[in-house]
C-alpha cells in the first residue's frame, strides 16, 4: 500500500485482515469496556425504591395494616405513587442520554485489509492499527508504528506538563491525546486490560456527585435522622402510656408523629427535576455527561470561552495576499500549496489556504522531506521541501508577531488588519533544520496570508445573555490579541477595546488573577497558560466555565468548574467536558444555565416546604411528650395535609421557570427559613390544641380536638406555601387557591368528613383555630421579610 499524505511516496502498513478481526472477536480480544451515558435500569430502581426513608416508611405502613384503618395508611400509598414517578422520569432520562451519547460518540478511524476506516470504540480489537491526528485521544494502550511529529500529551494520566514526542516503537496510553503531528499505533491492550480504561466510560458516565444540591440535601436528610430516633422513641413510649387501655389508638397516634418526619418527597422531586432538566437540554441537543453540570453552570459567574469555533465558526476564507520583501506571487501559492498538502490534517486555518492555493497536478512537484506539524505552544508550522529545480527549502507557517522581531516593519500592517478582525499568518523561509532550537529567529518573511473567520450568529445573543446576567465573559485565545479584541468588538463585548497580550501576564497567580479581573479579551494564550488563568480565577473565589473545542483547550476545560465541548470538537475536548453541545451551537448555553436555576431555585423552594413538615413534626412530638397529652394526629390528617401543602404544590413549584441566579449556601438558607417556620408552625397548632382540650370534653373530645388542630396547621402550613410561591404570578395563584380549595372541600363533604375523621364542633372552637393561625401568619410574615433584608434579597 502507499499513502501520499506529504507529496512523499512511502510504505503504509495495511492493517489487520476482515479474517483476523474475525478470529480476534471469536477469541474475546475486543475493546469491551461498557460506553454508557447514564445508570443502568437496575440502577435507577435500586436508587429510588431501596432507600433509608423509603424502608422506615414501608414498616410504619405494615404497622397500619395490622392495626388499620386503611386510610391511616396512605402515606405508604404516596411513598409508592412517588417512587413510580422518580424511577419514570429517570428512565426517560436516560433514554435521551443514552441517544445523545451515540451521537455524540468518538468514532477511532483504524486500518482494516489496507483501508481506513470508522467503528464503533467497542469494536477495536487487539493488534488493530489505529491512526491518529490532532484533537484524537487514544483508546486503548499501543505502540506506535507510523509517526509524524507525533507530539502526545499525557498530563491528564500521568501529570507531565509538556507533549511527549513520539516515534516508532514508543508506547501509547489510552486516555492520552494528540496535540500535534500524527501516526498510527497497533493496539497492545484493549478493554479493561489498557491503562486508563475507565477515563472514558467515567467521562460521559450519568452521575450524581460534586453537587452543591445533592450533598446538601444528603446533610440535611442526616440531621433528620439524627432528629427522629430519639423523638421517635420518646413519642412511642409516651403514646403507649397514656394509651394503655387502646394500644390500636396509641399506635396509630405513634405512627402519625413519626412519618411527617420524613422528607419522603425531597429526594424525589430533586431528582425528577434533574432528570427533566436532562430531557429538556437533549431536546436542543446538549449532552449532559455529569448531571450536577447542569446545577454547576447555573452557579457560574465567570465563563472563559475560546473564540475559535466557539464565537466564530469552523471554516475560515482566504481574503487576501500580501507579499514582502519582493517576493514573487507565483512562488509564494506554490509554496503555500506544498506547505497545505505537507499536512495530512489540516486546521482550520491551513484548510482554508489548501482551498486557496492547491498544489499543481503536472510533474512541477514540491517533495516534502520533513514536516513539523503546528502546535499551539509554538504558534507555527512548517516543512522542508526538495523543489522540482533540485533547490532545498524549509518554510514556516505561523504568527507574524512570534516569528517576526519587534519593530519588523511589516507588523504595522499586520496590526492594522488585525484591528479590522482579520487572522493573519506569516510565511516564511528559514535557513535553520526544523528540529533547532532557534528555528524561528532569524526568518525571511515572504508573504501575508489574510484569512477571515465567519462570526457565529448567535454569539453576540448569548454574551449579551450573559452580560444580563451578571456572568462575566473573558475571551482566551491563542490569536493575536488586537484580532481577537476586534472580533469581541464586533460582538458588543465589554472591555473589548483593551485586549492583553497573554506573552505579558505575570506568571504570579494572585497578579494573574488581578489582571484577569479587568480584562475581558486575552490573545496569544498558550495551553498552559488557559489552565493557569482557569486557576487564578478560581483562587478568587471564582466559579469558572470553559468552553471550547480544540486540542489545546482541553487542560482548562478538565480544570474548569464546568467544561463545555462543542459536538465538532476534538475527541479529546468531548472526552472531558461535562457538557457537549451536539449541535455546535453557542446559543444553547442560555438554556443550560436557565435549567440549572430552576433546578436549583425551585428546589430550594420545595426543600424549605419539606423541611418546615419536619421541624413542626419533632417539635410537636417533643411538646407532646412533655406535656403527656395524646398527639394531636392521625396518620390520614397528616397524609391529607401535607399532600395539599407540600406535596402537589411541590411538584409544580419545582418544575415551574426560575430565572433567580443561583445562590452558594443552601442547606444555611433553606434552613435559615425552614427552622423558624416549622418552629411557629409547631408552637401555634400546639397552643391550640391545648385551647381545644380546655374547650372540649365528654365522648368525642379528641376528635374534636384533632379536627380543630388539623385546621390551624392547614391554614399556616397554607401560609407558608403561599410565601414561598412567591413571586406570584397567575398559575401560582391559582395553585395556592386550588389547594385551600381542596380542604374546604373535605370540610364540607360528609363521606370525605367520615374518611379523614375530619368535622369541626361548634363554633367558637374552630373560629379560634383561625384566630390563632391568622396571629402566626402575621409572625411568619415578619420573620421571613426580615430574613430576606438579612440575607439582601
Amino acid at each position: 500500500m502507499t499513502d501520499r499524505t506529504d507529496n512523499r511516496v512511502v510504505a503504509r502498513n495495511a492493517g489487520l485482515t476482515s479474517g483476523e478481526v474475525a478470529e480476534r472477536v471469536a477469541r474475546g480480544e475486543v475493546n469491551d469496556v461498557p460506553m454508557r451515558s447514564s445508570r443502568s435500569a437496575t440502577e435507577i430502581v435500586k436508587a429510588n425504591v431501596f432507600t433509608r426513608f423509603n424502608a422506615i416508611i414501608g414498616v410504619l405502613f405494615l404497622v397500619i395494616l395490622v392495626v388499620g384503618p386503611i386510610q391511616d395508611g396512605l402515606f405508604g400509598f404516596v411513598i409508592v405513587a412517588n417512587t413510580a414517578i422518580g424511577i419514570f422520569q429517570e428512565m426517560r432520562a436516560k433514554r435521551t442520554l443514552d441517544n445523545l451519547a451515540v451521537i455524540g460518540e468518538s468514532k477511532p478511524t483504524v486500518r482494516r485489509d489496507g483501508e481506513a476506516v470508522e467503528i464503533h470504540t467497542s469494536a477495536i480489537v487487539l493488534g488493530d492499527l489505529i491512526e491518529l491526528g490532532p484533537g484524537d485521544k487514544a483508546l486503548v494502550d499501543g505502540e506506535v508504528v507510523e509517526a509524524e511529529g507525533l507530539e502526545i500529551d499525557e498530563s491528564l494520566l500521568t501529570g507531565e506538563a509538556d507533549p511527549v514526542l513520539k516515534k516508532a516503537g514508543d508506547r501509547v496510553m489510552s486516555g492520552s491525546f494528540v496535540v500535534a503531528g500524527g501516526g498510527a499505533f497497533t493496539a497492545t491492550k484493549v478493554g479493561r486490560e489498557a491503562y486508563a480504561a475507565q477515563l472514558a466510560e467515567e467521562a460521559s458516565r450519568f452521575t450524581l456527585v460534586d453537587s452543591e444540591l445533592r450533598n446538601g440535601i444528603s446533610r440535611i436528610l442526616k440531621y433528620v435522622t439524627w432528629m427522629m430516633v430519639p423523638t421517635a422513641i420518646g413519642l412511642v413510649i409516651s403514646q403507649l402510656v397514656l394509651e394503655k387501655h387502646d394500644w390500636h389508638e396509641a399506635v396509630r397516634r405513634t405512627v402519625a408523629g413519626i412519618v411527617p418526619m420524613v422528607p419522603e418527597g425531597l429526594v424525589l422531586l430533586t431528582s425528577v427535576a434533574f432528570a427533566i432538566g436532562v430531557i429538556r437540554l437533549g431536546r436542543k441537543q446538549c449532552l449532559v455527561q455529569e448531571l450536577p453540570a447542569i446545577e454547576g453552570l447555573a452557579r457560574v459567574d465567570v465563563v472563559c470561552l475560546d473564540k475559535t469555533g466557539t464565537l466564530t465558526e469552523g471554516g475560515m476564507d482566504v481574503t487576501g495576499l500580501r507579499l514582502l520583501d519582493g517576493a514573487e506571487k507565483p512562488y509564494v501559492r506554490q509554496a503555500l500549496g506544498a506547505l497545505g498538502a505537507a499536512d495530512p490534517r489540516p486546521n482550520a486555518s491551513l484548510q482554508a489556504i489548501v482551498d486557496a492555493y492547491p498544489t499543481s497536478v503536472n510533474g512541477d512537484r514540491w517533495h516534502c522531506s520533513e514536516s513539523l506539524p503546528f502546535s499551539s505552544a509554538r504558534k507555527y508550522s512548517g516543512a522542508a521541501f526538495d523543489e522540482p529545480g533540485g533547490t532545498s527549502s524549509t518554510w514556516l507557517l505561523g504568527a507574524p508577531d512570534v516569528l517576526l522581531p519587534d519593530g519588523h516593519s511589516a507588523l504595522a500592517d499586520i496590526d492594522e488588519l488585525n484591528d479590522q478582525g482579520l487572522r493573519v499568518l506569516l510565511l516564511a523561509r528559514t535557513h535553520r533544520a526544523l528540529d533547532d532550537p532557534s528555528l524561528a529567529s532569524d526568518v525571511a518573511p515572504q508573504g501575508l496570508v489574510v484569512l477571515e473567520q465567519r462570526l457565529r450568529p448567535d454569539a453576540a445573543d448569548t454574551l449579551r445573555y450573559f452580560e444580563e446576567q451578571g456572568v462575566h465573559a473573558k475571551i482566551i485565545s491563542g490569536d493575536n490579541a488586537i484580532s481577537v479584541g476586534a472580533v469581541a468588538g464586533k460582538l458588543g463585548l465589554p472591555g473589548a477595546e483593551r485586549p492583553v497580550d497573554a506573552r505579558r501576564l505575570p506568571t504570579d497567580r494572585d497578579a494573574m488573577a488581578e489582571v484577569l479581573e479587568d480584562g475581558a479579551v486575552f490573545g496569544r494564550v498558550t495551553p498552559q497558560q488557559k489552565r493557569d488563568m482557569v486557576a487564578a480565577l478560581q483562587s478568587r473565589g471564582h466559579n469558572v466555565a470553559m468552553t471550547g473545542d480544540g486540542v489545546n483547550d482541553v487542560l482548562a476545560l478538565k480544570d474548569a468548574d464546568i467544561g463545555v465541548s462543542m459536538g465538532s470538537g476534538s475527541e479529546a475536548t468531548r472526552a472531558v467536558a461535562q457538557i457537549v453541545l451536539l449541535n455546535n451551537s453557542f446559543a444553547t448555553l442560555p438554556s443550560v444555565v436557565a435549567e440549572g436555576r430552576r433546578v436549583i431555585g425551585n428546589i430550594t423552594r420545595v426543600a424549605t416546604l419539606f423541611l418546615t413538615k419536619t421541624v413542626y413534626s419533632v417539635l410537636l412530638a417533643l411538646l407532646v411528650v412533655f406535656w403527656q397529652v395524646p398527639y394531636p394526629f392521625l396518620p390520614r390528617h397528616l397524609t391529607l395535609l401535607s399532600t395539599l401543602t407540600i406535596g402537589v404544590p411541590a411538584f409544580f413549584l419545582a418544575l415551574a421557570p426560575n430565572k433567580e441566579r443561583a445562590k452558594p449556601h443552601f442547606v444555611r438558607r433553606v434552613m435559615r427559613y425552614s427552622a423558624p417556620a416549622g418552629v411557629i408552625c409547631a408552637v401555634a397548632t400546639f397552643g391550640e390544641y391545648l385551647l381545644a382540650r380546655h374547650h372540649y370534653t365528654g365522648d368525642g373530645a379528641l376528635d374534636a380536638e384533632t379536627s380543630n388542630a388539623t385546621l390551624t396547621l392547614f391554614l399556616i402550613s397554607l401560609w407558608v406555601l403561599a410565601i414561598v410561591a412567591r413571586p406570584y404570578t397567575l398559575w401560582r395563584i391559582c395553585l395556592v387557591l386550588a389547594m385551600a380549595a381542596g380542604f374546604l372541600i373535605v370540610l364540607v363533604t360528609p363521606w370525605l368528613q367520615d374518611f379523614f375523621a375530619l368535622k369541626l364542633v361548634g363554633t367558637e372552637g374552630p373560629w379560634v383555630g383561625v384566630g390563632v393561625a391568622l396571629a402566626a401568619g402575621l409572625v411568619l410574615e415578619f420573620v421571613w421579610r426580615t430574613l430576606r433584608v438579612h440575607d439582601g434579597d
